[in-house]
């Protein structure tokens, strides 16, 4: 089994390519879900990614309701500046979701709100509004991966 990040409407093709490098390092599935500001075909994506797109394990979704139906069993834990919990709260087990809305608007304020418990921040300054995408995807996962002894990597 694996971590899954999922990606709801990114818009930045550099931070999905960077959230695909750090999947393809740690075995980590990637999750995109539509629509996607950007073409999946783009330079800027590819670039960023470089030549780990062949190990990234990547689907796609036409929308959120579509990942949840295809893991019912799953834990799925929400990324927003809006939670009262830190992504250090959880006790993370492999096969966890961790959901990140789109760099402008992040996630859907309906998503939050039937998912308050599930809901995680990155503690900041208050003079900063947020992290950069492919930055707290990272950090998150590292923490996940690190509580579970980082199974499978070197």
């Amino acid at each position: 089994m694996a971590f899954h990040i999922v990606l709801v409407e990114p818009e930045i093709p550099a931070n999905t390519g960077n959230i695909s490098r750090t999947c393809a390092a740690t075995g980590t599935h990637l999750h995109l879900v539509r629509p996607l500001g950007f073409n999946t075909d783009d330079k800027t994506l590819k670039r960023a990614g470089l030549d780990y797109w062949p190990a990234v394990k990547i689907a796609y979704h036409d929308s959120f309701a579509e990942v949840r139906e295809m893991y019912p069993e799953a834990r799925f834990f929400y990324a927003t500046t809006k939670a009262e919990h830190r992504y250090t709260d959880v006790a993370y087990q492999d096969g966890d979701f961790l959901v990140f809305g789109k760099e402008t608007a992040g996630l859907p304020r309906e998503l939050i709100e039937a998912n308050r418990e599930s809901c995680l921040r990155l503690p900041i300054s208050g003079d900063v509004r947020s992290l950069n995408l492919s930055n707290a995807a990272a950090i998150m996962l590292y923490e996940a991966l690190r509580q579970t002894g980082f199974a499978g990597l070197r």
